[in-house]
């Protein structure tokens, strides 16, 4: 299966809902495939918002960072908007910090 076909709209309606285990830390989640685990998301982050976690997935992650700063305290990295990066699964990344907030576009992908 994969994620919906959907006609372009406006996702003002589509609501922000907390991450689990990251306080100040949102997702707003565009598109998904439930049996994948596939998601089309933007996640945005509070200003001050820290968290000392090394980060390692078993998916394909994509991301564009839209606005803000986030800093990869673990590469010593600030990323502003217009940065990207591709993420093979195990790829470590973190911890994060966001001294004025930001947000990214990320696309997550199980399949190869």
């Amino acid at each position: 299966m994969a994620k919906k076909e959907q006609e372009i709209h406006e996702t003002e309606n589509i609501p922000w809902k907390a991450v689990e285990r990251y306080p100040g830390v949102y997702e707003k989640v565009l598109n998904e495939d439930p049996e994948t685990g596939s998601v089309t998301r933007l996640l945005r982050f509070d200003p001050g918002t820290v968290f000392n976690e090394v980060l390692r997935h078993d998916f394909y992650e994509e991301i564009y960072v839209l606005s803000g700063t986030l800093i990869d305290m673990g590469k010593n990295l600030t990323l502003k908007a217009g940065y990207y990066g591709y993420r093979h699964p195990g790829m470590e990344h973190g911890p994060y910090s966001s001294p004025d907030g930001m947000m990214t576009l990320e696309i997550r992908n199980y399949e190869k």
